[in-house]
């Protein structure tokens, strides 16, 4: 009963929250939630000679409701487009029985036998070819060849075939053969490592933990492998290219384990059975694959830089935030992006100080104005994405931090906490959305969040603010004037904190006063003339300002 209570309440507030925003929250992805891949098998067979693949792929799929007729899945079809690169099915076969399919624009549609509800069936699907993206094949930095995934954002399909979305989540296994000079990492844990005939090694890596398939993980390379340490049991490695072994086992030494044990404690408990840290030369920053994150072939120097030492925390947080728990559709990125961007911040407070964090909330606060001086209408959950091109930008990114942060500061750090445990919990391992979040922060500080979500994630536009102070010395008063400058069909209401200075700058007094309507004014008491006030002297609020006294 009380389950059912819940999700009455949960399914009010949710026509609520859509009438109060007039927003949809489906992205154009044709999902089918009465069909369920629970988990995929890759045999895949990589050589020298040529950049095809040859490959079968096993799915273990469940089927909700009975009578469903066909299944769907991504696979890029080879085409001349592509310079005859792309996927060739070549058989479909379940209980030892040929399948009819067909496989155009895309799209493999398999006919399935009579399906009765709850069934699981395993669907095996034969195939080879060359793929255009997805999986790069090629020279790294040193003009050694290796094979490395990117299927970041639906680019699995490129070489995969899968439900190449983030709603349907599955655990995986890659079984792996190749050249014996090779060694391959993935997802999980390997399970098996065997020298074949004719100079060939089999590796298998097996995932038990449900994930997107953006967050399947392939590298195949002649590494240098380090097992630095572990966590809660759980191996923490690092797996560089051959000719880095010295600076990179230098490089990822750290933070790893500190940024695993700061996550688990403050959100929640680590979902996989290991973390790597990999050199690829299929990104140029980081990736954040389950279990094994990809960085850049220059993530390597020997320098330990503060910027590296970020992306690595970045990616770290992204095992919390867009792998255990992923964005139900592509529309609410924010949830992966915004929320480890934050914490990547948090991790750098908790670990570097107070000082380090506001820097750190400064220069993202800088790269939001200048993101949008020319896409001013920019939001930050879309509505209905239909080109992927468009999935994440700077603004994801940095102003999703932001409203994280004002989030924070407006329920408070106790509720905050709590509220995000709490959504951490209850999508472990599942997928969330924009309304889920706001629910458990809701639930967990007891204040209504709909006005600040509504004026920061489904509409675009930021704080600009123009005003002046002066002193009143006969009534003993501040008098402050502050204007809204940006566009008017993006109006702010928000609590804006001050600093009341005295002649040796000392501060006397802090104040909020609320920014509610496009102009205010607002005179406070003081008994004697202060030398400045100071706008949001702790940095709070997403926000820029010409502020000046008045003569």
């Amino acid at each position: 009963m009380k389950y059912r209570k819940r999700n009455i309440l949960r399914n009010l507030m949710l026509i609520s929250f859509l009438a109060a925003t007039c927003v949809s929250f489906a992205d154009n992805y044709p999902k089918n939630p009465n069909i369920d891949i629970v988990h995929y098998t890759f045999d895949i067979t990589l050589t020298d000679e040529t950049d095809v693949i040859q490959a079968t792929a096993t799915l273990l799929v469940k089927f909700k409701t009975n009578g469903i007729k066909t299944l769907r899945l991504d696979l890029t079809n080879k085409s001349e487009k592509l310079a005859n690169k792309g996927m060739m099915v070549k058989q479909v076969i379940s209980q030892g029985k040929s399948l009819v399919y067909s496989h155009d624009s895309d799209v493999l549609l398999i006919d399935l036998p009579n399906i009765m509800v709850n069934e699981e069936h395993s669907i095996t699907i034969e195939y080879e070819g060359i793929p255009n993206e997805g999986l790069k094949i090629g020279p790294n930095k040193y003009g050694d060849r290796t094979f490395f995934s990117d299927n970041w954002p639906n680019k699995a399909r490129n070489w995969l075939p899968t439900v190449d979305h983030p709603y349907d989540k599955a655990s995986c296994e890659f079984i792996v053969t190749a050249p014996l000079k090779y060694q391959v990492v993935s997802n999980g844990l390997k399970v098996e490592e065997s020298i074949l005939g004719n100079g060939q090694r089999l590796t298998h890596w097996k995932q038990s933990v449900p994930i997107a398939c953006w967050l399947y993980a392939l590298g195949v390379a002649e590494f240098a492998v380090q097992y630095v340490d572990t966590f809660n049991g759980k191996s923490i490695q690092t797996w560089v290219y051959k000719q880095d072994r010295v600076n990179g086992f230098y490089d990822f030494a750290i933070p790893t384990k500190q940024a695993l044990e700061f996550f688990s404690s403050y959100v929640g408990p680590f979902a996989y059975e290991k973390l790597a840290n990999i050199q690829s030369n299929s990104v140029g920053g980081g990736m954040e694959a389950a279990s094994a994150i990809f960085y850049g072939d220059k993530s390597v120097d020997g320098n330990r830089s503060i910027r590296w030492r970020n992306v690595v925390i970045h990616e770290i947080a992204h095992q919390w935030f867009g792998n255990a728990v992923t964005e139900y559709d592509w529309d609410d990125v924010w949830l992966s992006e915004g929320l480890t961007t934050y914490f990547t911040m948090r991790f750098i407070k908790h670990a570097y100080g107070e000082d380090a964090f506001k820097e750190e909330l400064k220069k993202a606060r800088a790269t939001v104005f200048k993101l949008s001086q020319n896409n001013e209408d920019y939001r930050i959950v879309h509505d209905n994405l239909s080109d992927m091109k468009n999935v994440s930008s700077g603004l994801t990114y940095q102003k999703g931090a932001w409203i994280t942060h004002m989030i924070c500061n407006y329920v408070g750090e106790e509720a905050f906490q709590q509220g995000i445990r709490d959504y951490y919990q209850r999508y472990y391992n599942g997928n969330a959305t924009t309304m889920d979040l706001r629910m458990a922060l809701e639930s967990a500080s007891g204040k209504d969040l709909n006005q600040l979500f509504n004026q920061w994630l489904f509409q675009g536009g930021n704080i600009h603010l123009k005003g002046t102070w002066s002193y009143d010395s006969k009534n003993k008063l501040i008098d402050i004037e502050l204007t809204q400058t940006q566009p008017e069909k993006f109006t702010f209401d928000m609590p804006l904190e001050l600093a009341i200075l005295t002649q040796d700058n000392n501060t006397i007094n802090k104040e909020i006063i609320q920014l509610s309507k496009r102009k205010i004014k607002v005179s406070i008491p003081c008994e004697s003339e202060p030398s400045n006030i100071l706008l949001d002297p702790e940095t709070k609020l997403l926000a820029q300002w010409d502020f000046t006294r008045k003569n």
